[in-house]
């Protein structure tokens, strides 16, 4: 995830620090994203003060600890426009877990057990998209809409996905899945045969 290149898109609207740059973050990206971890942004902080992307001003308070504000550099701006200007590719590619249990239960040849994951995932999906669609209906910020409704067109594509699986392999009467499990049993190492001749 690119967090670090949205911390340097905060940081272009002026200086800020940790907890300030959390609650801008969460304000921005919506709920859907759920809460930034405040250690995993010093981490962020630290490392693109390290690569000169931003810059760390310590500040002193009369009553509370030191502050610690950061302000993006010409550098953090040229990197932050870089990556404005590219396109975004799935972060995980295609690998995906979901489809690996669909893959197992599958070669399991048993419909129960693909009948078993689909209506699971299916169940998991629907209350993520419930959720979702209630986020959307509250939610005041364009933007944050914007976001919500992204996630609930990623979810709908899920879905679909779950009722093509289910189309293409329990749509036969259990063949496709009983051919499978034949080809694994194909593959399989025989257990019994001749003898083999002694060398």
């Amino acid at each position: 995830m690119a967090i670090q290149h949205a911390v340097l898109a905060l940081l272009a609207r002026g200086p800020s620090y940790g907890y300030e740059l959390k609650g801008a973050f969460e304000a921005a990206v919506g709920p859907q994203w759920g809460p930034l971890n405040i250690g995993h942004l010093y981490q962020i902080l630290e490392r693109l003060s390290r690569d000169g992307l931003v810059v760390a001003e310590r500040q002193a308070q009369p009553v509370k600890p030191d502050r610690v504000v950061y302000e993006i550099t010409t550098d953090g701006r040229a990197e932050l426009k870089r990556w404005l200007a590219e396109p975004s590719p799935r972060s995980g590619g295609f690998r995906d877990d979901f489809f690996l249990k669909v893959t197992a239960a599958a070669r399991s040849g048993s419909a129960q057990t693909v009948r078993a994951v689909l209506t699971n995932q299916r169940g998991h999906l629907m209350r993520e998209l419930r959720n979702l669609d209630g986020l959307r209906r509250r939610a005041d910020d364009p933007v944050v809409g914007l976001l919500l409704a992204a996630a609930s067109r990623h979810v709908e594509a899920d879905l679909a996905v779950v009722d093509d699986a289910e189309s293409v392999l329990l749509a036969d009467g259990g063949a496709l899945l009983a051919s499978l499990a034949d080809e694994r049993a194909g593959t399989a190492a025989p257990t019994e045969g001749p003898a083999r001749a002694a060398g």
